[in-house]
């Protein structure tokens, strides 16, 4: 439930976007290399080891590496973006996304206002919450709260319809936990942190004036609250399913399944235009929390909407507020030594709330033509490269090709930044008020995108901001995206040697088209709808293969006595190894159109030998081990470390390319060698 600003839109019951966390290469630098570790054995080591030692995690952070230092840039360059814009407010055209981006940064910087409201903007929230006196209230605070864009509960959004991706429908699914998944609400790994979180809900209610004891008395209330919807809900392993992510109903059954909660009447609250029905995502969770309405004490529920509704407001409020929240859920549950500093916190919900209006300013200046022109051209190559390798796929009949191909062909590729920017009009911000602009973005994002619901699918917006260092697929519009940020110097860098960049945004380029072919990727058809288009021998072929994966990655020991979850991490690990194996062969291609480079070696590495250091060197970084046991439990990308081994460990191309022998830890041969796209 946490934050105002990250809303629960469909992208968390519905069908998610796959994601990869890329990092930038830079430039290359071989004294970065340790010829100490073998390359063979420790090809991580090999290519971080020294850079790791050299660049600890900065205290204000949980993770550092390559990635982080690529998006620390993106960062200083919005820095200045900001800040320009908050100094120019009265000379900015009214109502333009400039002057708007100005106020919010501006008030968002205005440590003295808003240490002296202190909670003062959430003290009408919880007057109302102590308000309240039954099981109608409950559920009306809740569908007000909604309509205000402040999620509770559950969560709800809109996205395509899984059987009919031209259409966008209403999706409501689990949600209304604190801490990180399900798990954490009852296995004994995890009993501390139980503990510790009871505490900090205790702590924050002291904080509006409950009384010591009742706040102890409150948090363990909360506690059982929560404990009860996560009894009823998946984990993120079960929630990959897509069939554990869609169950369409009429609303006439929904309120069979609800009777307390009634959805026509949400609907109705939330300007959403729901007919004939909706998604429902998770029946057993939604039945369970109608139960709670009915049989919860009110006291009890109020306790729940009191603490979140603090802790969800707490980052926008005074210091005692944002001191308890860092405590919890940055340095308890992930490691973080130090808050980050007020510019980053501010950009953080500035980026919340107006991230695609900051990103037309962003792309103005920061993203060429003659970029975008070169990363379409290594899309174009790498489409052709995945194209020749489904023709060729020896384990997998003609008539399934002949869908998997298809699915090729109707594949949209998005560069850069969206080719029509968002309308910002109606959206105000005012000079001064902190809060009121988070609650002012919080609800205007929310309205935007419940007015979707109920209409043709746009298949020209983006789920990123062109600000952002990543890139995604979404298998219900069938397009691999590809934000500014990831597509500039140092990741991406036009005067490199085919290598770097085939080893770089190459590979990334790869894995995106990869998730439209991974685990359950492969389970949407050209069109983005939730369709089975392989045969059952071939599917049974696909699954032999992608065991053997997922048995990879689980002997992975990230922490001691911790390992990956293969199953949670299968659809980046089939991104990886298909992706690695598609920019591969594309660099051959390229490189036979330049026999010179191919031939020739820079700073004594070959065109093969500088392709996987630069995957290796993507993956380059260290973490905390609070945060890395929170990504193992969450997080469906393996440790970095990892995924610098995973996929070349599988390649003969790697071994052939380094001299590396049978028996090495990076050879994997016979039945150990995965081949799968």
């Amino acid at each position: 439930m946490k934050n105002r600003i990250v809303k629960p839109l469909a992208l968390a019951v519905g069908m998610a976007v796959c994601t990869g966390v890329f990092a930038a290469p830079g430039s290359f630098n071989i004294q970065e290399l340790d010829a100490g570790k073998d390359v063979c054995n420790d090809f991580n080591g090999f290519v971080n080891a020294k850079w790791i030692a050299a660049n600890p995690i900065p205290a204000d952070r949980t993770r550092w590496g390559s990635f982080d230092a690529l998006r620390e840039d993106s960062l200083n360059v919005q820095h200045g973006i900001v800040d320009k814009a908050a100094a120019n407010v009265t000379h900015a055209k009214p109502g333009s996304i400039e002057q708007k981006i100005g106020y919010f940064y501006a008030s968002g910087m205005d440590e003295a206002a808003i240490e002296k409201a202190g909670y003062d903007p959430i003290k009408p929230e919880l007057a109302r919450i102590d308000a309240l006196k039954g099981t109608g209230d409950i559920v009306a605070y809740i569908t007000d709260s909604y309509a205000h864009g402040n999620p509770v509960a559950f969560r709800f959004g809109g996205n395509p319809d899984f059987k009919n991706s031209s259409l966008q429908i209403a999706y409501a699914g689990q949600g209304g936990l604190g801490l990180p998944t399900a798990d954490y609400y009852s296995k004994p790994d995890f009993e501390k942190i139980r503990g510790e979180y009871v505490a900090h809900i205790a702590r924050t209610l002291q904080l509006v004036g409950v009384g010591e004891a009742d706040a102890q008395k409150q948090a363990k209330a909360v506690m059982s609250i929560e404990t009860r919807l996560a009894s009823a809900s998946l984990v993120p392993t079960e929630l990959r399913q897509p069939e554990n992510r869609y169950h369409y109903v009429s609303i006439a059954d929904a309120d069979k399944v609800t009777p307390h909660f009634a959805w026509a009447s949400f609907f109705k609250a939330q300007g959403a235009d729901v007919k004939e029905g909706f998604s429902l995502s998770q029946p057993k969770f939604f039945a369970e929390f109608d139960k709670m309405l009915a049989d919860v004490p009110v006291a009890d529920w109020q306790a729940y909407l009191r603490f979140h509704a603090i802790d969800e407001a707490a980052a926008y409020l005074s210091t005692p507020f944002q001191k308890e929240d860092f405590a919890f859920n940055a340095q308890t549950l992930n490691g973080q030594k130090e808050m980050k500093s007020r510019w980053k916190r501010t950009l953080d919900a500035v980026e919340g709330g107006m991230g695609m209006a900051l990103g037309q300013l962003y792309v103005a200046q920061t993203f060429s033509p003659e970029s975008k022109a070169r990363a379409q051209e290594l899309v174009g190559n790498l489409r052709a490269s995945y194209k020749n390798r489904i023709e060729n796929l020896p384990w997998m009949s003609e008539a399934t090709k002949k869908k998997a191909l298809e699915k090729w062909a109707s594949f949209t590729p998005k560069i850069g930044y969206p080719d029509k920017w968002r309308d910002w009009t109606g959206l105000q911000v005012m000079q001064g008020n902190y809060f009121a602009n988070v609650e002012s973005a919080a609800k205007f994002n929310y309205d935007y995108m419940v007015g979707k619901i109920g209409k043709p699918v746009d298949r020209t917006e983006w789920g990123m901001t062109p600000q952002t260092v990543n890139a995604y697929y979404s298998p219900q519009k069938n397009e691999i995206v590809f934000p500014a940020a990831i597509l500039q110097p140092p990741f991406f860098d036009a005067k490199a040697d085919d290598a770097l960049n085939y080893g770089g945004i190459g590979a990334v380029i790869g894995h995106e088209m990869g998730h439209g072919y991974d685990d359950q990727g492969s389970k949407f058809d050209a069109q983005g709808n939730n369709a089975n288009w392989w045969t059952d021998e071939d599917r049974k072929a696909f699954e032999a293969r992608t065991d053997r994966l997922a048995d990879q990655f689980n002997h992975y020991e990230a922490l001691p006595g911790k390992y990956v979850n293969g199953k949670l991490t299968m659809g980046e690990n089939i991104g990886d190894l298909g992706g690695l194996n598609a920019a591969y062969d594309a660099l051959q291609m390229a490189l036979k159109k330049n026999p010179k480079e191919a031939n020739s070696k820079i700073d004594g590495y070959t065109q093969d030998q500088r392709f996987f250091l630069n995957w290796g060197r993507v993956w380059r970084g260290n973490i905390r081990p609070e945060a890395q046991l929170t990504l193992l439990n969450t997080d469906p990308h393996a440790p970095a470390q990892f995924r610098a081994i995973g996929a070349p460990s599988n390649m003969p191309a790697f071994a052939q390319a380094f001299q590396c022998k049978a028996g090495d830890k990076m050879v994997r041969d016979g039945e150990h060698q995965v081949k799968i796209w």
